[in-house]
């Protein structure tokens, strides 16, 4: 039969006209509804993952046919939206003839300190008090200290109990705001007038110059403090060597198990924070500060909102800052996926090299520090004689001071300002008021969940940056999480791996076929020693990033260590 005169639905085959897009196609009313959602945003690839939560908040979920419509919008093949939405664990996608989802939602933490902490009978109990919620395992929410932790929508409920979960969320006490940080002499030097050229101008009153910062920061010895440790200086001066026009991005998507130092800065003292980002911003020339916070945050999320916009409107910012919103990737607190993140698409490592400070963000050189970071800069280079100041606080030969988040069962867990150097034991009896009642020591966690495991015999090794090489663990972002004779050290690590295996962004094969096999491995009555430590060099040596490269450290440490609790 002969083919009808004109294009036809397959004309696009013989090299002519198509009529209409290939695959679904938007209809009008999914697309109104998607136009009037993201409003207020302008339609860029970089604001994808803006949009899909704006999307989420105002439906509940993402309905097929408003992925299809966004993808019209942005004019992208659906599936670049669906891969997006899909890598993501806070989006819901449902077909649009599917039932709404329950109006309430509960993510119960599962990380190893709530689950120290009866985080299982808590999700039993919420789930047999409240039939009509969906309840839901969630990974670390950065609430150990206050442990078992929940969110209900996005209220986080600490020190969780069925009744409290009830009753909804606390609020808790409001960060100080920028009239207050002024009050105190924040913001000195971007506040102050231009000199006249006559004038010299003051040392505290105008941002250093970049060799002069530089220095102080060499001076003070300050590392990067969200798990690599590298040195900001040579970050800077990487960042510097490349023409611009440059980025900086703040990396507030801590998700390690254990760690929540970062929410302990961004509550107590937001402005400093911003103040460092800014300082370090005019530094290195950059055009523009990104700041990613995790979606879990969603109180913070509110306060840096307001401030940043306080700053705008007090004439404070010198460059433009961007607030982005996570969306329940623990991947993408690594740098190059945060990056891929910010500019929307799936949080992917990149390969390195070429390194951030050379090629980041739209492709552009870009400085990315953790808040703690960044929290140090008003101090060091802010005040005089900081960065001296600052380098005399380690202890055992080391510089400086850092966060510790401790938790587990100590007597007062929290946040600890403690000298780098510091050892384990000296956190629990020094700052952490000792051992719970009824509890021995027995083993730690140096480094969060991907950082090893230490015996109690082990607790006077100083904690800083190498220091634990030897022992095949590291202190990363400072998360001490203190287990005691009368945890269950293999069902901790069967914990940390199954974190690993749902966090696994999936890219590289030894990573996600690694902590899926060694997670069933665990699982067994007998676990296979020799295989165990061939997997875990495979996985070490052949993942694209940190996480499958460590992944398998809790492993390897309870084989060392621990042998005799080995099943």
């Amino acid at each position: 039969m002969d083919a009808p005169d004109g294009p036809g639905v397959n004309a696009g085959a013989r090299g002519l006209p198509r009529i209409r897009p290939r695959g679904r196609v938007a209809t009008g009313a999914a697309l109104a509804e998607v136009g009037e959602t993201i409003a207020g945003l302008k339609l860029r690839r970089d604001l994808m993952v803006e949009h899909l939560h704006a999307i989420q908040d105002r439906h509940g979920c993402l309905r097929e046919g408003h992925l299809v419509a966004l993808a019209q919008l942005h004019r992208v093949a659906p599936v670049e939206v669906f891969e997006v939405a899909g890598f993501y664990a806070h989006f819901d996608i449902l077909p649009d003839d599917a039932p709404p989802p329950p109006a309430t939602v509960i993510r119960v933490c599962d990380g190893l300190p709530c689950a120290m902490a009866g985080a299982d009978a808590l999700r039993d109990g919420i789930a047999a008090a409240m039939p009509d919620a969906r309840v839901v395992r969630a990974p670390c929410m950065g609430a150990c200290h206050r442990a078992p932790a929940c969110a209900v929508g996005h209220g986080l409920v600490e020190e969780a109990t069925v009744a409290r979960v009830l009753g909804g969320a606390v609020s808790r006490p409001a960060p100080p705001t920028l009239a207050e940080y002024l009050a105190r002499g924040g913001y000195a030097a971007l506040r102050a007038p231009p000199a006249p050229e006559a004038t010299p101008p003051a040392p505290e009153a105008t941002p250093p110059a970049p060799e002069a910062t530089l220095a102080a920061l060499e001076a003070a010895g300050l590392r990067g403090l969200g798990g690599a440790g590298f040195p900001a200086a040579r970050k800077w001066r990487l960042v510097l060597s490349q023409p611009g026009p440059r980025h900086l991005v703040v990396n507030a998507d801590e998700g390690e198990p254990g760690t929540f130092k970062d929410r302990h800065c961004l509550e107590a003292d937001p402005h400093r924070v911003l103040e460092g980002m800014l300082l370090a911003a005019v530094a290195i020339g950059a055009e523009a500060c990104w700041f990613y916070l995790r979606d879990e945050y969603a109180a913070l999320r509110a306060v840096l909102a307001r401030e940043i916009a306080a700053l705008d409107a007090a004439g404070l910012l010198p460059v433009p800052v961007h607030l982005r919103r996570g969306a329940g990737a623990y991947i993408c607190g690594e740098e190059t996926a945060l990056l891929e993140s910010l500019e929307g698409r799936r949080g992917y490592p990149r390969h390195k090299p070429p390194f951030p400070g050379q090629r980041g963000l739209f492709g552009r050189p870009t400085l990315i520090h953790n808040v703690e970071t960044l929290w140090w800069l008003p101090e060091i280079l802010g005040t005089p004689g900081g960065a001296a100041r600052f380098a005399a606080q380690g202890r055992r030969g080391r510089s400086g001071l850092r966060f510790f988040s401790v938790s587990g069962r100590v007597r007062d867990p929290g946040v600890k300002l403690a000298p780098a150097g510091v050892t384990a034991r000296e956190l629990v009896e020094e700052f952490s008021g000792g051992m719970a009642a009824g509890h021995a020591f027995a083993a730690y966690l140096p480094g969060g969940a991907s950082g090893g495991i230490l015996p109690a015999a082990l607790a006077d090794l100083p904690l800083d940056v190498g220091t634990l090489d030897a022992q095949g663990c590291f202190v990363g972002s400072g998360a001490v999480v203190v287990l005691s004779d009368r945890d269950d050290l293999p069902e901790a690590v069967r914990n940390l791996l199954r974190f690993f295996r749902d966090e696994s962004c999936g890219q590289c094969t030894p990573c996600r076929v690694g902590t899926a096999k060694a997670a069933r491995m665990l699982d067994a009555p007998r676990w296979d020693r020799a295989l165990l430590e061939e997997l875990a060099q495979a996985m070490a040596d052949g993942s694209i990033c940190g996480l499958g490269q460590a992944a398998m450290n809790p492993v390897r440490s309870l084989l060392r260590f621990f042998p005799e609790e080995v099943p």
